[in-house]
């Protein structure tokens, strides 16, 4: 298993606002975006600093279900940033809640944790060799 990539895909609903929401605070660079025949976007890719992420509209027959339709998320992604600080307070401007603030860490991380208006968990460290 050499030759292996995680790509992490985000279920939501609204998949062009989430997009924007993405590309506002964490810089995301779209990559590609497919549709269906009604416009619902079945498939979008961006990177965030290189890592590849990749996100659709919710489709329940398809089991694509997103945070708000299952009360909460289950899996928390952790985004690693130049400086947490202002990263977050991007967050924060976007409409993003926070859950943790962003703080030193007693076990030496400066970070938070986020909730997206998409109901997605975000851990937002610091890069401690930046610091």
């Amino acid at each position: 298993m050499n030759d292996v990539r995680l790509t992490p895909r985000l279920i939501v609903i609204g998949a062009d606002a989430a997009l924007d929401f993405y590309k506002e605070v964490f810089d995301a660079e779209l990559i590609e975006r497919y549709t269906d025949d009604s416009g619902k976007v079945v498939h979008a890719a961006f990177s965030i600093g290189g890592a590849l992420v990749s996100l659709t509209e919710e489709t329940k027959k398809w089991h694509n279900v997103a945070p708000p339709s299952l009360d909460g998320s289950p899996v928390i992604l952790n985004l690693v940033v130049a400086d947490a600080d202002v990263v977050g307070e991007k967050l924060t401007s976007a409409g993003a809640e926070v859950v943790f603030p962003i703080a030193d860490q007693p076990y030496g991380h400066r970070e938070g944790r986020f909730r997206d208006p998409y109901g997605h968990l975000w851990i937002i460290t610091s890069d401690d060799s930046k610091r």
